[in-house]
């Protein structure tokens, strides 16, 4: 079936892209949700206005992106926690709690977006990347202090 993307999807495509999938895939999964719809002629004369809107799009969420991550680069987390003897804490700081304190905060991010190789188990002060999108990255300072 032919169709005409209304969003992007990952490994399959970007809005406005006209692509042949199978017909399973297209009534089952990608027209009910709204993320195609048939390559008719009639859409094929809106596919241009299609990718109008979508690239407008593109640019607004880019630019709301952006003042996110400059706030973000700017913010700064402490959190209070109970360690041993050693520094060591008991618990751990993970993208969760990040994402709680952000939250707090009034910035907006999903777990997915919070990079980190392992958990925060020390005190001191780290630093933590926040990937928004493909090429907008931002810095977060978290600092762990003991209770």
């Amino acid at each position: 079936m032919k169709i005409i993307l209304l969003n992007d999807i990952n490994k399959l495509g970007s809005t406005g892209d006209v692509l042949n999938v199978k017909d399973g895939y297209a009534r089952n999964y990608l027209l009910p949700r709204k993320f195609a719809i048939v390559a008719t002629p009639a859409n094929m004369k809106q596919l241009q206005s299609i990718k109008e809107k979508a690239l407008n799009e593109k640019e607004q969420n880019l630019q709301q992106l952006k003042m996110v991550a400059d706030a973000i680069n700017y913010a700064e987390i402490l959190f209070v926690r109970k360690v041993d003897e050693n520094g060591h804490l008991y618990g751990s700081v993970s993208e969760s709690d990040i994402v709680h304190s952000l939250a707090e905060k009034g910035i907006e991010v999903q777990r997915n977006m919070v990079e980190m190789e392992h958990h925060l188990k020390d005190i001191g002060e780290f630093k933590v990347q926040i990937v928004l999108a493909k090429d907008i990255l931002a810095s977060l300072t978290v600092k762990i202090e003991q209770e």
